[in-house]
Parts: structure tokens; sequence; C-alpha cells
């Protein structure tokens, strides 16, 4: 790993995506690298939309994309640029390089390109242009053009070799030989990715370049474009990442990686902890902290502590991440969060005379709230409220004398006990029903037969052998509730 050199011009990043559809765990984790790396150098993150790609275009992209980033709580400094807006200076370059002989007019179709690259791969050679169309004149280049002829424009590759530093994978060193002469203006009048995203990061003064490690044969094309503009000393440090690895440490396929930040909002993953998880994969903090704010995150973000290794796209670890972030939430945020989700569960949507959910606005808060603080401990997603609990919401439940008794009890013992439990319920009142007061009046009702009174009365509660302490359940349920369903349990017995 190496470290990052001080650079004495501004810091200036930019999150470049291709509006193509949804933003993508890829996507995710090179903006949130850019926007860290600004926040803790004082510098601006920029969002430039490079569109050159018409066919792959997607309509509303821009819009899910931006509103993303602002779900993930990465502020936009600067942009979005669009690069469709600005072929006009794109084709000024490429004027440029003509001009000098550093680029060539190309009319080679399609067939016949498709047939070079056959003949190279038979001839097991690796695939590049032949430079056919360099050997034309001026008067046929001229020629062509006036007829009508389609063409692309070629960048010609200096004789050589093309060396820089990485920040992540050191120093790199390529045989221009190997390199091919990318096509730099395509026949629809558009710049390729390798033409745009060098002129454009040139003319917004861009300081760091971080993209994923796929990019790294890339980067000698565009230091060469930059050579041949002579903008050298304007160069950006380069900084490409790992790949994201699946749980096998492969690297992880479209279908794998296919999971947007949009799925990760819908399936209610607070976006703390996505930013949490992403952030992780193929940085490491360098200590035993595993959960981050955003704020401590950008604090210690570092280019030094970025791996060459892959991070892997571990579902159950974004999972117990998530835990702990909802664990640290205060209870009105944990509410404003859930809500939205829980508005879409048939017990909140369809209301029935058998739903529990008080039907005051207030009162139905106040009630959900309480469910919260019981779940809170157990919640990986906010999707995940009343899943496991339903018998919070709904008065329906099942009993049954076989899910109350307690190991070898009798059926009269356990009438008995759950008897007991409702008498002592039954003897506190409305002001003192708080779940600590419950809870040490029960265990002390009780004494060593913890198990013969707590058991039934958990099940007659809640209908289930597994389920929240049953002082929480009462505490949530309320006096009514908990003192009707202690009844209806008792009547399975007789």
């Amino acid at each position: 790993m190496i470290k990052d050199i001080k650079n004495t011009k501004p810091i200036r990043v930019r999150f470049a995506p291709s509006p193509t559809g949804e933003l993508h765990i890829g996507g995710l984790r090179t903006a949130l690298t850019d926007f860290l790396f600004a926040r803790k150098n004082g510098g601006k993150f920029i969002l430039r939309i490079e569109d050159t790609d018409q066919k792959r275009f997607v309509e509303g992209s821009v819009e899910r994309i931006i509103k993303s980033l602002k779900w993930a709580g990465i502020e936009i400094d600067e942009g979005p640029y669009t690069q469709s807006k600005r072929l006009d200076i794109y084709k000024k370059y490429v004027q440029q390089l003509l001009d000098e002989g550093k680029a060539y007019y190309c009319f080679c179709s399609p067939e016949r390109l498709e047939k070079m690259r056959e003949e190279q791969q038979k001839n097991k050679q690796a695939p590049k242009y032949d430079r056919h169309c360099l050997k034309l004149s001026q008067k046929e280049i001229e020629e062509k053009i006036k007829n009508g002829a389609k063409y692309t424009v070629r960048f010609k590759i200096p004789e050589g070799k093309t060396i820089f530093e990485d920040l992540v994978y050191g120093k790199i060193e390529v045989d221009n030989a190997t390199l091919d002469d990318q096509i730099i203006l395509k026949a629809d009048g558009f710049p390729t990715y390798h033409l745009a995203v060098v002129v454009d990061d040139y003319l917004m003064k861009i300081s760091h370049i971080f993209r994923g490690a796929e990019w790294l044969s890339s980067a000698p094309k565009h230091i060469l474009l930059y050579q041949a503009f002579g903008w050298e000393k304007n160069m950006p440090r380069f900084c490409h990442m790992p790949n994201i690895l699946n749980k096998d440490r492969k690297k992880l396929s479209k279908r794998e990686g296919s999971m947007s930040v949009e799925d990760f909002r819908r399936q209610g993953y607070p976006s703390q902890a996505v930013i949490n998880f992403i952030a992780l994969l193929g940085w490491n903090p360098k200590t035993e902290q595993e959960i981050f704010t955003t704020q401590e995150l950008i604090d210690q973000f570092d280019t030094a502590k970025m791996n060459r290794a892959g991070g892997v796209f571990d579902i159950d670890r974004l999972n117990w991440i998530s835990a702990q972030h909802i664990k640290k939430m205060t209870l009105n945020k944990l509410y404003e969060n859930v809500l939205p989700f829980l508005k879409q569960k048939d017990f909140y949507k369809k209301p029935s005379p058998l739903n529990l959910l008080p039907k005051v606005e207030g009162d139905k808060e106040e009630y959900i709230k309480k469910v919260l603080a019981v779940e809170q401990e157990r919640l990986e997603k906010f999707t995940q409220i009343g899943d496991d609990n339903s018998f919070f919401f709904k008065s329906d439940i099942k009993i049954t004398a076989d899910n109350m008794r307690w190991k070898n009890s009798s059926d009269a013992d356990t009438k008995k006990y759950l008897e007991k439990a409702g008498a002592v319920l039954e003897n506190i009142s409305e002001k003192n029903w708080t779940k600590e007061n419950i809870e040490k009046i029960l265990l002390k009702s009780a004494g060593e037969n913890r198990g013969d009174l707590l058991f039934p009365l958990r099940a007659a509660l809640t209908g289930q052998k597994t389920s929240p302490s049953p002082f929480e359940v009462v505490w949530v349920l309320g006096k009514a509730e908990t003192l009707r369903r202690v009844s209806a349990g008792i009547k399975q017995l007789i």
C-alpha cells in the first residue's frame, strides 16, 4: 500500500456514474470513498453523469442516482455535470489531437474489424487495431469525408512505456506496444469514455480519481492522453480499489452484485448501516472498531488503509452491522424510520376489531413505541417490526393447554399458577404498570417456582413458546388485554 502524497492543489474528487439504472454496490462504494476523502481533506465532491453511451441510457436514472446518494448521506458539492451537454468541448480537443498528428480518422467497417479480430484470435494474437487507416493520405481522408463515409477517430499510441504510481497497487509499468489505438470519437459524434473522462477531469481540476480495480488497465491510456495534451503537471492521482468478492472470495458476479441502494432502502436497512458496511469493503481502519458513524469514517479515512485484497460482501455481516446501528437509535428515531414500513403491514393498513392498535393516532404512536422498546434489541431491519411478535398487534391468538404446560406440570398445576399470575397482575394499579415494577412483583410472587408461574403466563399472552419476556409482554399489552388473555388461557385448562 502506498501512502498518499500531499497535494498542493485543492482536493477535488468526482463520482461519475453512467445513467443506466439504479446505483449499485460498486458505485456506492466509489461515491462513498470519494466523499470520505473529500471531507477528510476539506475538498469538494463533484457529481458528473457520463452518458456518452446513449444506447445504454435509462430514463430517470440521474434522478434515482441523486436520490440514492442523498439517502446514503453523501452530499454533492458541485454538479451534476452531464457529458452529453459538452459535446462541442470534446470535439475541440479531438480536433487538436488530429491537427497535431496524435490521432487519426478510421473508416473501417464493423465487418472489417470483426474479420481482423477473428484473424488475430486464430493466430493467437492480442486483439488490437492494425492501423490500417493510419496509412491514408490527407487527400483520401478528405475525399471519404466529403462522400459521407462514416468514421471514428482513434488515438495514436506513442512508443515507449507508461509508468505511474497507484495509491493502492503501487508502481505500475506498461509497455505501450501492448495498448490498442482506442477510439476517442465514435461515429455518432459522441466521445468515448476514454477521451471524455480525461478532458473533464482536466477541466474540472480533479485531484484524485477513485475507481474499481477493473479500470486499472485503462489508466495508461488516460495518462498518455494527458501527455498528448501537455497536461502532465495537472494529472490526478490514481487510486484503484480492489474488487468486491463473494463469500468464496471470488469476484462478485453481476447477479450477486445487482443489489442496488434502493434495494437496501426497500429492505429496511438503516442508511448508516449500509454506509458502515460498504466502507469496510476493501478499507481497514486498523483498529478493533467495527461500528462507525459517517463522521467517524471521515475522521479515520486514509488511502494508506485501503487493501489490495478485495472486501467480501457478506449479507450476514451486513445484518449484524445493521442490528448494531438499530440498537444505538433513540426510540423516536427508530419509530420515525420504522413507521413507513409498519404502514405497509396488513394489520396497520386494514384495521379490524381484532387489532390491538389504538384508534387515536397519539395513543397508536405510544403503543408502537412500547413495542419497539421491546423489539429494538432483536431487530436487524426496519421491515421486521411485528414479524416474530404479531401477538402485539392481533388479539386472536391461539392458546392451547399443550403450549402452556411447564415441563411435566399437570393441567391443574398450570391452571393454579396461571390464576396466581392473574391475581398478582390484577392487584397492580395502572399507575404502577411499568416494566420494572411488573418484573419485580411477578418474580417475588414466583419465588423458587419461576418456570411454573412465568412459562404458562407467557404462553397465554403470546400463543408462542418463544417470545420476549413475560414482563415486557405484560407491559406492552396493558392491564386489560393482559387479564383478558390470562382468563382465556385458564378456560383452556378447565
